[in-house]
């Protein structure tokens, strides 16, 4: 590679130019295809993946915008808060069905994780990196690695996981045919987190506005159960 290339692919423009155009592109697609399968999401990962095969570029490389770009993340996860007092209401009158069925979801969640990888005899590393993927990727990575998990792994396993609840949950839903969009949006964000609250905001709003309220709530519980772990 010349050192013309290196200047380019090493500036953190390059990595932040191919997360916003791969993206963008994903939503292009899905809007295109419309198909729960289409998620911009797996579709950016898939896209920026084969420009650094293709033009065999180091993945530190794209990091150096990457980087950047995580900066945003905790700032993301504070503004749930948002949404949670646009919904306050709401939060009032349900508050009892809202907080249990958020700590049960998160315990079961959590609980078959840790007992899976307990069956499989994974090592503590990856049991711990894998036990908070259904919480939003900063609390994840912090869970993760208060316990030695390992931060990449932890953030694999909740995008895979989101991007699993986004595709399947208007199926499950209908399976199960749950009315209730109160009891829709918060199914949706305690497994999915954020990206299950996409689709949660494009199935209507208080669905949406629901599933935000239960990462924020599922957060924190995740974060009080890992302390007995």
């Amino acid at each position: 590679m010349s050192e013309f290339a290196v200047s380019i692919f090493s500036s953190p423009f390059f990595g932040i130019t191919l997360t916003l155009g791969t993206f963008f592109a994903g939503v292009k697609i899905q809007a295109k295809l419309k198909s729960p399968l289409a998620n911009p999401l797996l579709i950016a990962i898939i896209l920026s993946i084969g420009v650094l095969l293709l033009f065999d570029i180091p993945y530190e490389y794209y990091d150096e915008g990457g980087s950047v770009i995580n900066l945003f993340l905790a700032p993301a996860t504070a503004c749930l808060a948002v949404s949670i007092y646009s919904r306050l209401e709401i939060l009032k009158q349900y508050w009892f069905p809202i907080l249990l069925g958020c700590a049960v979801g998160s315990a079961v969640s959590m609980g078959s994780i840790y007992g899976m990888c307990r069956l499989f005899r994974l090592d503590e590393a990856l049991t711990y990196s894998l036990v908070p993927k259904s919480v939003t990727t900063p609390i994840a990575i912090s869970i993760s690695s208060a316990h030695g998990g390992l931060a990449p792994v932890t953030i694999v396993a909740v995008i895979i996981t989101g991007i699993l609840g986004s595709i399947f949950a208007p199926a499950l839903i209908k399976l199960f045919r749950i009315q209730d969009p109160v009891a829709t949006g918060l199914g949706i964000g305690a497994c999915s987190h954020a990206v299950g609250t996409s689709k949660a905001l494009e199935i209507g709003e208080v669905e949406g506005a629901m599933s935000g309220l239960a990462i924020g709530v599922c957060g924190v519980s995740t974060v009080l159960f890992s302390l007995l772990l």
